[in-house]
């Protein structure tokens, strides 16, 4: 039986933003997280669901744009909610899919290490959104426990050449983290080994909706 996942959406034509070269995005229904401040809350809601796609659909799907992976090296994305949870559907697409595609996962690593280890042969970037390093802030949040995502973090840096292959995500997070705290998270994730840090700053959702008026 052909497997299926829940998705909230797919971007086509998307440059730079989610990867190398060229990349289409698909997003995921679901995430064990629950924070304040989620950009995709639809991936959260019981009726978010875009359609239920099974992998040849999505595969069809993709292969419209591959001239423009070939020619920019880039390829699928696969974020959400949180993608690692359709590990299954996502080995299943690589199996699949051209050699030539570049395969980034965008995750919270905030999921069970089977997950991790089914996708480590098929992707070739990783964008972790870690929040913030301290627990109690993580936490606070996130309304999770900061220890499964740092825990798997330090399980993929011990694989050769894989701090290279991550970027990792440091919000400022209004009322909740400060400048400072960013500072301690970026401090602890250069001593870990990590280079390509995308800080940035988040904005609140009702800013967002205050500008579309």
């Amino acid at each position: 039986m052909e497997l299926t996942a829940p998705l909230i959406g797919i971007s086509r034509h998307r440059l730079a933003t989610d990867g190398v070269g060229v990349t289409t995005l698909v997003a995921f229904h679901g995430c064990p997280l629950r924070c304040k401040y989620c950009l995709n809350s639809q991936c959260q809601e019981p009726d978010g669901v875009w359609r239920q796609m099974d992998v040849a659909e999505l595969l069809d799907f993709v292969m419209l744009d591959n001239l423009y992976f070939l020619a920019t090296g880039g390829g699928v994305t696969f974020g959400g909610g949180e993608p690692c949870l359709r590990s299954e559907f996502i080995e299943a697409f690589c199996q699949k899919a051209l050699r030539e595609w570049r395969i980034t996962l965008e995750t919270s690593l905030h999921v069970k290490r089977e997950h991790l280890q089914r996708l480590l042969p098929w992707v070739q970037e990783y964008i972790i959104d870690v929040k913030d390093l301290n627990p109690l802030i993580y936490k606070k949040y996130t309304n999770r426990s900061l220890r499964s995502t740092l825990n798997n973090l330090r399980w993929l840096l011990s694989h050769d050449g894989m701090a290279e292959r991550i970027v990792v995500r440091v919000p400022h997070i209004p009322n909740h983290n400060t400048a400072a705290d960013t500072a301690a998270t970026i401090e602890t994730l250069h001593d870990m080994g990590i280079t390509r840090i995308d800080e940035f700053d988040y904005i609140l959702p009702e800013e967002i909706k205050k500008s579309k008026r």
